[in-house]
């Protein structure tokens, strides 16, 4: 099992469901499969670039 997590600069990763988020990442609530978790992340970060390189 994988979560979906975010960090500030809006990047997304998998991490592992029975391991404590890192500093400076946040859970967005998906958890599932490998392949779920990655189809979330294909379907909702639209823009790879970092969101304090955006404004």
């Amino acid at each position: 099992m994988f979560t979906v997590v975010v960090n500030h600069e809006e990047q997304y990763s998998i991490w592992p469901s029975e391991r404590a988020i890192p500093a400076g990442w946040e859970s967005k609530s998906m958890q599932g499969s490998r392949e779920e978790c990655l189809e979330y992340i294909r379907l909702h970060w639209l823009d790879m670039t970092p969101a304090s390189l955006r404004k």
